[in-house]
């Protein structure tokens, strides 16, 4: 068997949207799972809609997502390969040279400034209804499709088709397969929409003298609500959005595996290395699948668990980066001393679904000037004397060992029982002093990480 060549081939004329890279990922999936060549191959002959900024997207969340390309656009690390350009603007030469072939021998020919691909069969004249005119029919053979997801398709063209524009330029259908063609791929890997685009890349393919490649379309992505394919305009749609957000890449690739496939098993979180050997097309499902964005959030709170101390921080810290001067929280952050960062962010790791929850859940560490919730003060003035349990508890602490959290917490243990009182009677009004706020990490943990002294001026100067 040769080996398996495939392709992703997006247009520059928009941001990433999460089903060009469900695309992507299947197809590199593919070819890591065969031992194949991934290719990138970029489809920018719209010259009105191309965009270098949007080329520029594509590049970087593919690299942001770990897909790494074989062959394609010399780009970083990524470049190369014996079949290139890769980017179509830079091909026009070859499609006139595959357009002259088509001429020669019959299969093309010229009308109102524009190249038409002529099918084979007998023809007749109808008039069209829905168009108003009479066009010319072909009593053509069925295009026979052998998906290797879909099954068997039997799809029929019965109208010539333009293939080249009047101004020139060549259509989706030639140059897709024109470079199927000169760049070898064997498996054309794609959504559920272009199969109606199937029977005239197959009547091309013949026509050209060239072997079909294997098609396998998987099943479209739907709104998380309501009915309807999911579309760059819908929420949650975008991967700069997650890249923004500050989600983990292995968490949106494990995510978006699942949309469509399942590795045969109840199994959901998963190592990319398992998913390359678990992964083949028999295991794509036929029927649409529903976008979840809990479950995608629960994915990514499920990977940040389980990020390493150094790894975790050092994400944190790119994340807030990115803020940068435009949020104050993470300017106070990255303002911190190293070892006060790196212990708060290992404090709150637990506890958060996303990075993107950093600047409001951490900013009570980084500054003095924090505002206290009315909500919450509300609730706590509101139950047992709040004023008497933070004047014993300053004094408790002022002596206590702030070492450890098992050491803070038997000092208001301590405290507790000797007024008769439980440990969860000063946890409200202490949280609030020190934080502003009713939620937070663990009580203890959060005064040890302030210290004493800290934890101690907020408690002081708090007025119940």
């Amino acid at each position: 068997m040769s080996q398996v060549r495939v392709r992703f081939a997006p247009s520059p004329t928009g941001f990433f949207h999460i089903g060009s890279a469900r695309t992507a990922l299947f197809n590199w999936l593919y070819a890591r799972h065969t031992g194949g060549v991934f290719v990138l191959r970029i489809e920018d002959t719209d010259a009105a809609r191309n965009s270098e900024e949007f080329l520029r997207v594509i590049y970087d969340s593919l690299t942001w997502l770990g897909l790494n390309w074989d062959e394609g656009p010399k780009v970083g690390a990524c470049g190369g390969g014996d079949f290139g350009p890769y980017r179509q603007s830079e091909r026009g030469a070859i499609y006139k040279e595959y357009v002259g072939k088509l001429l020669a021998t019959g299969r093309a020919y010229e009308k109102d400034g524009a190249v038409w691909f002529k099918l084979l069969g007998e023809r007749h004249e109808v008039f069209d209804e829905h168009r108003k005119k009479t066009v010319t029919k072909v009593n053509n053979a069925p295009a026979v499709i052998d998906d290797r997801i879909r099954g068997h398709v039997e799809r029929t063209e019965d109208e010539d088709f333009v293939i080249v524009r009047s101004d020139g330029a060549p259509v989706f259908h030639l140059v897709n397969v024109v470079d199927d063609i000169a760049m070898k791929i064997t498996h054309v890997i794609r959504g559920e929409d272009h199969l109606s685009n199937t029977s005239k890349h197959v009547e091309l393919f013949k026509a050209f003298g060239a072997p079909v490649p294997a098609y396998a379309h998987i099943p479209l992505i739907l709104k998380s609500n309501g009915p309807g394919k999911m579309s760059k305009r819908d929420q949650g749609a975008l991967i700069e959005e997650y890249q923004r957000r500050g989600y983990l890449p292995e968490a949106l690739v494990n995510f978006l595996c699942l949309l469509g496939w399942n590795p045969g098993d109840d199994r959901e979180k998963m190592p990319i290395a398992e998913i390359i050997r678990l992964f083949d097309l028999p295991g794509v499902n036929q029927s649409n699948a529903r976008f979840d964005e809990k479950k995608l959030a629960h994915m990514n709170m499920a990977y940040l668990l389980e990020l390493p101390a150094d790894e975790f921080v050092r994400r944190a810290r790119e994340f807030f980066t990115r803020l940068g001067g435009e949020n104050s929280s993470a300017k106070f952050a990255l303002a911190a001393d190293e070892t006060f960062f790196r212990a708060v962010m290992l404090l709150c790791q637990p506890k958060l679904k996303g990075f993107e929850e950093l600047p409001a859940y951490t900013a009570y560490f980084f500054t003095e000037n924090f505002p206290v919730d009315a909500a919450a003060r509300a609730k706590v003035m509101a139950k047992g004397d709040p004023a008497a349990r933070l004047s014993e508890l300053t004094a408790a602490l002022a002596t206590a060992d702030f070492s450890s959290d098992t050491a803070i917490e038997e000092a208001i243990k301590l405290l507790a029982a000797a007024r008769g009182l439980a440990f969860g009677d000063y946890q409200p009004v202490a949280r609030l002093a020190l934080t502003g706020t009713n939620v937070g990490p663990p009580l203890t943990g959060l005064m040890r990480v302030l210290g004493r002294e800290r934890t101690l001026a907020r408690l002081g100067r708090f007025t119940p």
